[in-house]
């Protein structure tokens, strides 16, 4: 899977443990998916899932990872992927504005994602195997781009897998899951809690200034197939500045994460949360308790590569210290009524 601020990768297995923990959980959503890791997992165990993300690269990803099942898009896929990879490289948008005008990959490869992504366009192809090809495209540019993992910038000299051939392979699509056939949602995170009903809520919110579209728009781009103006030395696309999530205020995230954990319609939640959120660990206890009693995880871990390596400005300029390397991050356990009980009694980790 691609590389990703605030991946739960390390965390999914705690993840796993605490949700296997609490009785007649058989259908999970998952309001925040990202990458669909967390998802991913979940199908895997057997859980139906219910993805949700506001950001078309992350629905895409669910609908792979989530969705899709291998008995029905696999035979399909792997016949596409190949004839996708035998297609000459043709100079477009993507080259242009991330090759050119921006340095995320070698124009090279540039010319292969334009190439490829116009043809994944021109076939027409049903939303789930479509997906599970553009999955493969972004996941193949991921493996070449020039980045620390992040497209806030890029790195001012070319990464050493920048100068590999961009190949597609055919993503980890999982069988369907014991509990039923998932689904994904492309909502606004109120809207999404408000219309899916589970056993279980998890919710993995950005919880400080970093935007998962500012952080990503390479992604989002490639996958909406379109061509946006851009602005700045990323290149990002102009709706970056448009599309503000209130999660990325100080000022909003308070009353916007108030509206949600009452909005949710599941009588169990598991809420992901780091020490470099903007609400503090006795903030979050209090607003989850209006739900049931919580229970709180922690665990310790290094920080995004990003952030171990030092703040860079966008000429590649080194202009600030790393303050930590070590962060935080905390599962939240909330039991509404009867399931009040299996949450206190989880064992520690």
């Amino acid at each position: 899977m691609i590389k990703y601020l605030g991946s739960k990768r390390l965390l999914i297995p705690e993840i796993l443990r605490v949700i296997r923990g609490l009785p007649e959980v058989r259908t999970v959503i998952d309001l925040f998916s990202g990458t669909s890791r967390v998802g991913h997992a979940l199908k895997a165990a057997g859980y139906r899932v219910l993805s949700n993300d506001h950001n078309a690269y992350a629905e895409t990803l669910a609908r792979c990872y989530v969705q899709a099942d291998r008995e029905d898009v696999l035979d399909d896929a792997r016949r596409l992927v190949a004839e996708l990879n035998a297609l000459p490289g043709e100079p477009g948008y993507v080259t242009r504005t991330f090759c050119e005008e921006a340095r995320f990959f070698q124009p090279k490869n540039g010319a292969r994602i334009d190439a490829i992504r116009r043809a994944i366009a021109e076939k027409s192809l049903p939303p789930e195997l479509e997906a599970v090809l553009l999955v493969a495209l972004i996941e193949a540019a991921d493996r070449v781009d020039s980045t620390t993992g992040v497209q806030m910038a890029y790195l001012k000299s070319w990464a050493a897998r920048a100068h590999g051939d961009l190949e597609l392979r055919v993503p980890e699509v999982l069988s369907r899951a014991t509990w039923g056939k998932g689904q994904a949602h492309r909502l606004d995170a109120l809207a999404a809690a408000a219309a899916l009903e589970a056993d279980l809520a998890y919710l993995d919110p950005p919880y400080n200034q970093h935007s998962y579209l500012g952080n990503y728009h390479v992604w989002e781009t490639i996958v909406r197939g379109d061509a946006p103006e851009a602005y700045g030395v990323a290149r990002k696309r102009v709706d970056v500045q448009e599309r503000r999530s209130p999660f990325n205020a100080r000022t909003k995230i308070r009353a916007t994460m108030e509206a949600l954990v009452d909005a949710v319609r599941a009588p169990l939640m598991v809420v992901s949360f780091s020490d470099e959120g903007y609400l503090s660990r006795p903030e979050l206890e209090a607003l989850l308790a209006r739900r049931g009693p919580v229970r709180v995880l922690s665990f310790d871990y290094k920080r995004y590569v990003g952030a171990q390596i030092g703040i860079y400005s966008p000429r590649g300029e080194k202009v600030g210290r790393v303050s930590h390397l070590r962060n935080t991050e905390m599962l939240y356990v909330v039991g509404e009524g009867r399931h009040a009980d299996a949450v206190a009694a989880l064992p520690e980790p």
